[in-house]
């Protein structure tokens, strides 16, 4: 687990925080974990049959909807 970012998670709070893992990312258990440890506003989404890297180059699971709901809703 990245220490550094878990001691440092209530300093990022109240901005918003998106976090997007793959459902079948073996790193997803430290997506969830940040996400509880966050405070509001948050968001969690949990891509199905991806792991990790597909989020990098796989155009088809990349969320774009959602990045651009998050980013419209919160960088004003």
């Amino acid at each position: 687990m990245n220490m550094p970012l878990l001691s440092n998670i209530k300093e990022i709070s109240p901005r918003p925080i998106l976090i997007i893992a793959g459902a079948d990312a073996h790193s997803r258990y430290f997506s969830e974990d940040i996400y509880k440890m966050a405070a509001e506003p948050k968001e969690l989404i949990i891509i199905p049959n991806a792991v990790h890297v597909d989020l990098y180059d796989k155009i088809d699971v990349i969320p774009f909807d959602k990045l651009e709901d998050f980013f419209r809703k919160n960088l004003k």
